[in-house]
């Protein structure tokens, strides 16, 4: 309860008194005076109310705000821990395709020279079969 609230209903009440007062002493004037402190203390009572709201609107506000500034720094830590993940992964990937290719490359310069002549009858016919390709029809 703030103090708009506290003076705002207070001031209703002193309003019905003079109201009374007066409706029992006969004169119109307090009468008249009460029902105008009634209504300023009822508009000052909900102004505090609506104040009161607004603050905890505003309160509840920040409390987002921060919660999902938090929650965006957490997401952005593990965006950035998964692609460090990725980027070793994708990193590990590759030299173990580089070493498989490279195994392999030897493997076959092996094979080659182990069987030159074969290898130099079948460069032979690609290279052929090639210029026949490239040549084209006449």
């Amino acid at each position: 309860m703030n103090r708009d609230r506290i003076e705002g209903g207070f001031r209703n009440l002193r309003g019905r008194g003079k109201t009374a007062l007066g409706a029992l002493a006969g004169r119109p004037r307090p009468q008249i005076e009460g029902a105008i402190d009634q209504a300023a203390g009822a508009l000052r009572h909900e102004y505090g109310r609506a104040r009161e709201h607004s603050e905890a609107l505003y309160r509840d506000g920040e409390h987002l705000y921060r919660e999902t500034r938090e929650r965006g720094e957490a997401l952005i830590g593990e965006a950035r821990e998964r692609g460090r993940h990725i980027r070793h992964e994708a990193g590990k990937r590759g030299r173990h395709y580089r070493h498989e290719a490279e195994a392999r490359g030897r493997a076959l310069v092996q094979r080659a020279d182990d069987n030159r002549g074969t290898t130099l009858l079948l460069v032979a016919a690609a290279a052929f079969g090639l210029g026949l390709i490239v040549r084209g029809r006449r």
